[in-house]
């Protein structure tokens, strides 16, 4: 865990530096730009840390996976995600180390996430913060293929903004090839594009609530759709709801990105789109609640959210926004002490990189 400590300090101040050594530019989506050199630092440190694990989640079935599935073309068109198969057989090619497949999809993911970051988010250091301390960091590490799908939608975010719906859909398709659940990204579009805190708000957090209170007649209506389809065997998935306290979690920046709502689109007219899916991000955390495999599906709006994070500091008075990021930042590092080492007791291994060096 020593590790994941030291790369959340490492990224953060590499975010910090990007972001102290911008330079004002007045122009797109951002008042600023920020440093290059600091925001590709704070990236490979990520990638660094990520592609050189050894376990952490499914990490262990990935590299069994890549050792013993000696992928061919008859194999590949055999499996319904043919994306990640194909990547596979390329990598074979060069080693057969499955080390490999961890390095190329961590380079992918983090690279993909930082960018979009870079140019969107106003203070760059909390977004990077926060991608880590929320959990999301590690999850990546461990859905591999999905956060991998989830990185290439967000890759298209400038699509989503400008509403180049064809672009969009086209990218959204390639990534359903490492993960068929990027497909919900392709109604959610329209549903993003709405203006903000509207009724439909309201319906939706009305419907996620029913969800949650008729739990047990949805679930069985859900499980039923896709019976016969590769999630199938989520019916029996039986390791009960997410923590509350993640709820609250995700919850809680959206309820200053409400209060601050007008402020928010004069400093950043595009906000209505992320704080759309960060709404979309906080429903399935509250029907996770009854079953935890729900909060997998947010991994597709989190990062919309980690954007959104960026910016709400800057609703606050001038005078009070280093209380309130010195409050964020505490309550943050908290969250990610007790979620990864008191409840899940995160152990992080690599044969790369070790503490003390």
């Amino acid at each position: 865990m020593i590790i994941l400590w030291v790369s959340l300090v490492a990224v953060t101040f590499f975010g910090l530096m990007s972001r102290y050594f911008s330079v004002p530019i007045g122009i797109g989506a951002l008042p600023i730009q920020p440093n290059k050199l600091a925001a590709g630092l704070a990236a490979v440190t990520l990638v660094l840390v990520s592609g050189l694990r050894n376990n952490i989640g499914d990490t262990y079935f990935y590299m069994h996976g890549y050792e013993v599935d000696k992928m061919t073309w008859e194999l590949v068109f055999e499996r319904k995600e043919i994306g990640f198969s194909i990547l596979q057989m390329i990598l074979q090619k060069i080693t057969s180390d499955p080390q490999i497949l961890l390095v190329t999809t961590a380079v992918v993911t983090n690279i993909l996430i930082v960018s979009v970051l870079y140019k969107y988010s106003r203070m760059l250091e909390i977004s990077l913060f926060v991608y880590i301390t929320s959990g999301a960091f590690i999850v990546s590490m461990n859905g591999l293929r999905q956060f991998l799908a989830a990185a290439i939608v967000f890759a298209g975010t400038k699509f989503l903004l400008e509403g180049r719906w064809k672009p969009y859909m086209l990218l959204v398709l390639f990534a359903s090839l490492f993960h068929q659940t990027a497909l919900i990204m392709v109604p959610i579009y329209f549903v993003a594009r709405y203006k903000a805190w509207t009724r439909a708000t309201m319906i939706y957090l009305s419907i996620a609530i029913m969800i949650v209170l008729g739990y047990n007649y949805f679930s069985d209506l859900l499980f039923a759709a896709i019976a016969d389809t590769n999630y199938g065997y989520y019916q029996n998935f039986q390791e009960g709801g997410s923590n509350f306290i993640r709820v609250l979690v995700s919850i809680t920046p959206l309820v200053i990105a409400y209060i601050g709502r007008e402020r928010l689109r004069e400093l950043f007219p595009n906000s209505d789109i992320f704080v759309n899916l960060s709404i979309l991000s906080a429903i399935l955390m509250i029907i996770s609640t009854q079953n935890w495999i729900f909060a997998r599906l947010t991994i597709y709006f989190n990062l919309y959210q980690l954007v959104l994070i960026g910016w709400v500091i800057k609703l606050f008075r001038e005078k009070d926004q280093r209380l309130v990021y010195l409050v964020m930042v505490s309550l943050f590092v908290f969250y990610f002490f007790y979620e990864n080492v008191i409840i899940l007791d995160i152990k992080y291994e690599s044969n790369y990189i070790k503490w003390p060096f």
